[in-house]
């Protein structure tokens, strides 16, 4: 059996390296490591993929959820509304542009945003709500986006582990992931489901005016050189990520049906032991490999039994590596602790972080490592 790994970047290459080596050979004899023709064409091949106007590609993720809330020029003191289970990076940039942070619990099936939960939190200072599609799995968005239409707020999708992914609304019509909110915010870390090799990162809009303003923010405030016209950063995706990129935009779906693929294997292995809960689609419909409203960027366990650390322990005994994503809620992380919360209100949350373990996800698994891997944790739970 070939070595588990949780991201197996090594053995995709090899399935792309002659498209990878000839593009980014290319960069390197045009010498255009900057906004080049990679970058342009990769942000024009985006648009396409997504059904979206725009594109803006920019360094990283965090960045762009940061360009994305400068660009609706949210002010001091504006209440943003986001889920307190995810990465610290949704929360960080809130912080960092001095605006006010209220977090939220989540849906205990889908681990993302809870809609009733929304609302509670809603006062007259929020202006933007920014859900999460979290572990490749698309936010309630169809009531996300009418709470934001009736109270007249933004809605920023953090889609750095959803990409590629459908969302269906009730009256049957389907958006790719990051296509329905105002704006949206997507990372290229190398190990997402569409990933570089370094940091990158895209701002999706279908606001003409809005993306004007966004082109603007990444490149110094500049839309003519030296004329400084807004507030900017320097946030440019390079041309040799881009390049990378290119060379996997076309694989997307197939990447995310492997990572399908192989949820399906893994909820087959584990679907009868009681200790466990598999992921649950929004829906409650069965998992397919065509079914794309979840692209697996992680596939997420609930330990119920209280054995989630010995789990963890053990797997890594026998050389199965894995993830607890995430150890401690956004609220009890000491930057973002304020006295506004009460631990009432994170139910849920306060749960997950003590059963969740994500197994290894990408698209190289094969059978003989799934079974390996649910074999180990149905010995060590039953």
């Amino acid at each position: 059996m070939r070595k588990i790994q949780m991201v197996d970047l090594q053995s995709q290459y090899q399935t792309i390296k002659e498209q990878v080596n000839n593009s980014l050979t290319e960069v390197l004899e045009s010498a255009a490591f900057i906004n080049g023709p990679q970058v342009q064409n990769f942000q024009k091949e985006l648009e396409s993929y997504l059904g979206v106007k725009h594109v803006i590609p920019c360094a990283n993720g965090t960045d762009a959820l940061q360009i994305a809330m400068m660009g609706l020029e949210l002010k001091p003191g504006d209440e943003v509304i986001t889920t307190d289970f995810t990465f610290a990076a949704t929360v960080e940039v809130i912080g960092l542009l001095q605006l006010t942070p209220v977090l939220v619990d989540v849906d205990a099936d889908t681990f993302n945003i809870n809609i009733e939960a929304i609302k509670k939190a809603i006062t007259p200072k929020t202006k933007a709500i920014v859900p999460v599609h979290l572990f490749g799995q698309c936010a309630n968005m169809e009531a996300i986006m009418e709470i934001a239409k009736e109270h007249n707020l933004y809605v920023i999708e953090d889609n750095a582990q959803g990409i590629g992914a459908d969302y269906t609304f009730s009256n049957g019509e389907k958006k790719k992931s990051g296509t329905i909110g105002h704006v949206a915010a997507t990372s290229f870390f190398p190990s997402k489901n569409l990933g570089c090799y370094g940091d990158g990162g895209a701002i999706f809009t279908n606001d003409d005016d809005l993306a004007h303003f966004i082109r603007g923010i990444v490149n110094h405030g500049m839309y003519e050189r030296y004329h400084h016209d807004v507030v900017g950063v320097n946030s440019r995706l390079d041309s040799m990520q881009a390049a990378v990129l290119r060379a996997k935009l076309p694989l997307l779906d197939l990447y995310n049906k492997k990572r399908r693929q192989a949820a399906i294997k893994y909820t087959a292995g584990l679907k009868d032991n009681p200790n466990v809960i598999t992921p649950i689609l929004a829906d409650k419909s069965e998992l397919t490999e065509d079914n794309n409203q979840h692209v697996f960027h992680q596939y997420t366990l609930r330990i119920t039994n209280g054995k989630r650390d010995e789990l963890v322990k053990h797997l890594n005994e026998n050389d199965i590596p894995c993830g607890v994503y995430y150890p401690i809620p956004l609220h009890l992380q000491k930057a973002y602790v304020d006295s506004r919360y009460k631990e009432e209100d994170f139910k849920v949350t306060n749960t997950l972080v003590k059963e969740v373990i994500s197994l290894p996800m990408h698209t190289e698994l094969d059978d003989e490592q799934i079974d390996f891997i649910t074999t180990k944790i149905n010995s060590f739970l039953n």
